[in-house]
């Protein structure tokens, strides 16, 4: 039988010749996600639906709707005027909107 000591010290050897885990919070994110931009000013409803976040074809309509109704958005935060689209749709989008007025 070996020694308690010797089998203790060989235990904590062989644990640490194996590589630590990583957390996932420790991992560099990979992403392959490409992140596409659109002008709010003259995206169609398709467009607008298919690129931004949590934004479906009826919002997307209502955005079109409004800017038919109301002329070119000025503002990135002027889509919070129209119905079903909040601050938080907003800045969860905010990096995929462009507003170029002509």
């Amino acid at each position: 039988m070996l020694n308690p000591k010797i089998l203790l010290i060989v235990t904590f050897v062989l644990a640490s010749l194996q590589p630590l885990p990583v957390f996932a919070a420790e991992q560099p994110a990979q992403t392959s996600e490409q992140i596409t931009q659109l002008d709010i000013n003259s995206a169609d409803a398709d467009t607008i639906a298919s690129v931004l976040i949590f934004v479906g074809m009826v919002k997307a309509r209502e955005i079109v709707a409004y800017r038919e109704m109301f002329g070119n958005f000025t503002s990135i935060d002027e889509l919070a005027e129209v119905q079903g689209i909040g601050p938080a749709t907003i800045e969860r989008n905010r990096d995929r909107i462009l507003v170029v007025n002509d």
